[in-house]
């Protein structure tokens, strides 16, 4: 990180460490005092939002995912991680059609992410698309797999991917 204001960014890689190092509340009290004090930055936003899913407290992370996606600051993979933080809290929330709208957003803008088209496919089972989720997971796991048996299966796996109701003509 670059220098900021008020050495912002010296106190917020302080906190990130604390949390990687598990120190999740010692982190949550700093990055809470870095938003109050940086209540636009978008990093800080994030890095308390994903101290607080990691603590357990769901439904506290949302507005700070809100607040860090809601405009520009973050790099890429921390927009990645901040949408897929989202999606999967609003998931694990009971918010499946706000889920499912985010990790949509998500696979859109990130689309060779996996993680994000699991947690997509899990989304959608949640709102009574399971035909779409298993389709998606279906695809993921075709292309990304090296297991030999899958591996050995691939055409027919991504044949069914098109048309999970299709059966093999058997006359």
């Amino acid at each position: 990180m670059t220098g900021s204001a008020d050495g912002l960014d010296a106190l917020l890689d302080q906190a990130v460490r604390l949390r990687e190092a598990g120190h999740r509340e010692e982190a949550r009290v700093r990055l809470l005092v870095l938003r109050e004090r940086f209540p636009d930055d978008a990093r800080v936003a994030y890095q308390t939002a994903w101290v607080h899913d990691a603590l357990g407290l769901e439904a506290e992370a949302v507005p700070h995912y809100v607040s860090a996606l809601a405009g520009p600051g973050l790099a890429e993979d921390d927009r990645r991680g901040a949408l897929l933080g989202l999606g999967s809290t609003y998931r694990t929330l009971g918010r499946h059609a706000e889920a499912v709208a985010t990790l949509t957003e998500a696979t859109a803008a990130f689309p060779d992410d996996n993680a994000l088209k699991t947690f997509l496919a899990m989304a959608l089972y949640d709102v009574g698309r399971a035909h779409d989720g298993m389709r998606l997971l279906l695809t993921v796991l075709a292309r990304t797999s090296a297991d030999p048996d899958i591996v050995a299966y691939r055409k027919a796996i991504e044949y069914y991917t098109q048309d999970l109701d299709a059966r093999e003509d058997t006359a």
